[in-house]
């Protein structure tokens, strides 16, 4: 096993160094860059001679210390070498001028993964037990209505949900039961433990709906479809003629080996609850991951998109390797030897 997970690091870091590195180049071949956009916001006060010569001096200034000024392979270069020697990711050029990139995306993280977690502990809570009642009752009355509801689910568009959901259920709309944006009240002075922490859940509600039901609705299809490739199988067959409970065939026979597939889908959300969700966190102003992927593309700041480029890869990897190790955990069968 050692051997094996020796071999998935060298190449998850291979793999990584070639995102990175794609990344890099494709952002310095794109037009613009982070000291073309700041001009264009500061093109009234260029109008005025010094002010011109400062802001050009400061651009210039950008430029070099972004390695703007050189070919991209020499960018690349001092990019990588900063990253190895020292650890430095480089400060924010644009979104969060000369802030260290490293603690603007710390300072973001902690939002993203309470919100994102809530999402998917409620997404699997629910999914799962979905899928195997699909599996275990399939093609009846009520398998046909879920079936169509998820599949109605799995096509709504977020944004759209979204933007009804503050429509219909938020301040200012047609029934004003949640708040419309953030994760919290501006002012929680005079207010109670439980008006606070009821306040907060309130916040929660919709952003953790807009992020669950795609991923409900397509979670449950794949617990009912694995479900139904285990529960006609022969030692399914052959623990109800042992006399087992229903439960027993169901949930510690069938339900161990249906977990390939779901494991299988877990090296997606890895990533995800880390990166966010772009959409769901601007329409709710949301400060999080999602909102700051979306500055750091609009104002083309590099050492934050590299930043990002790299965090997101990294967990991508890391979370199909954690998939592969549970493979083993899951069904005793799978075996890292090739030999065996």
């Amino acid at each position: 096993m050692l051997r094996y997970l020796t071999k998935r690091i060298l190449l998850a870091l291979l793999t990584l160094f070639i995102i990175l590195s794609l990344s890099y180049i494709l952002m310095r071949l794109a037009p613009g860059d982070p000291t073309r956009s700041q001009m264009l916001g500061e093109g009234q006060a260029q109008t005025e001679g010094l002010k011109a010569d400062k802001g050009l001096a400061g651009n210039s200034a950008v430029r070099k210390k972004l390695f703007l000024d050189k070919p991209v392979y020499v960018g690349l270069f001092y990019w990588y070498s900063e990253l190895i020697l020292h650890g430095n990711l480089g400060e924010s050029a644009a979104v969060d001028k000369g802030r260290p990139v490293g603690e603007l995306i710390m300072s973001r993280l902690p939002v993203t993964l309470q919100l994102n977690i809530i999402a998917v502990i409620i997404t699997y809570l629910l999914a799962i037990p979905l899928g195997i009642y699909s599996a275990v009752k399939p093609d009846t009355p009520l398998d046909r209505m879920i079936t169509f509801f998820l599949f109605f689910l799995y096509s709504l568009p977020v944004f759209w949900v979204a933007l009804m959901f503050q429509a219909g259920l938020c301040v200012g709309g047609l029934f004003p039961v949640f708040p419309l944006k953030g994760l919290a009240a501006g002012d929680i002075t005079g207010m109670s433990t439980w008006h606070i922490v009821w306040d907060y859940a309130m916040h929660y509600v919709l952003p953790v709906a807009c992020l669950s039901y795609a991923g409900f609705a397509g979670l449950s299809r794949y617990a009912r479809s694995g479900m139904l490739d285990v529960i006609h199988q022969d030692y399914i067959r052959t623990a109800r003629a042992k006399g087992l409970p229903e439960y027993l065939v169901i949930f510690k026979h069938a339900l161990r080996n249906a977990m390939i597939i779901l494991i299988t889908l877990f090296a997606g959300i890895l990533p995800g609850l880390i990166a966010g969700s772009i959409i769901v966190e601007y329409v709710f102003s949301i400060p999080g991951m999602g909102d700051l992927s979306m500055m750091a593309l609009s104002s083309r700041d590099y050492p934050l998109e590299m930043a990002l480029f790299g965090f997101a890869g990294a967990l991508t990897l890391a979370g199909i390797m954690i998939s592969d190790i549970l493979y083993v955990v899951v069904d005793p069968r799978i075996t890292f030897d090739s030999k065996k």
